[in-house]
């Protein structure tokens, strides 16, 4: 079976990243494939690369960044969303003249399109958060 997966919700807010995060492990040792994730509204944290944790809490950007390198997944931050909370990649920081960058470099940005195709080419669409 092959599934979307949209996080809406940011790493430390509730409990819908980390769930979101098990249950794409799950997809993936079950032999499922995602065929994409979307990253949209305050889920855009998840790929905040410049965050820091406390030492005693588990830092759900890493795991995240960790299970879309390893897997070769395709992982795509909404761009308005991303735009609107500082979460940004190399060319957008260019762009916008800003001095950093903070976009993880297993996600790209990207629009409501890639969500709209990947809902088309899926069997399904879960939402978290």
């Amino acid at each position: 079976m092959k599934f979307t997966i949209v996080v809406h919700s940011a790493p430390y807010s509730s409990e819908a990243s980390r769930t979101a995060l098990e249950f794409c492990k799950s997809v993936i040792s079950e032999g499922h494939e995602i065929y994409r994730l979307f990253f949209f509204r305050d889920g855009v944290g998840n790929l905040n690369k410049l965050a820091v944790v406390a030492q005693d809490e588990q830092d759900i950007q890493c795991q995240w960044d960790k299970l879309i390198t390893q897997n070769k997944l395709d992982a795509i931050a909404c761009v308005t969303s991303a735009l609107k909370r500082g979460v940004i990649d190399e060319k957008e920081a260019q762009r916008y003249e800003k001095p950093a960058f903070s976009l993880t470099k297993s996600a790209s940005i990207g629009g409501l399109g890639q969500l709209v195709d990947a809902a088309l080419k899926s069997d399904r669409l879960l939402n978290f958060g």
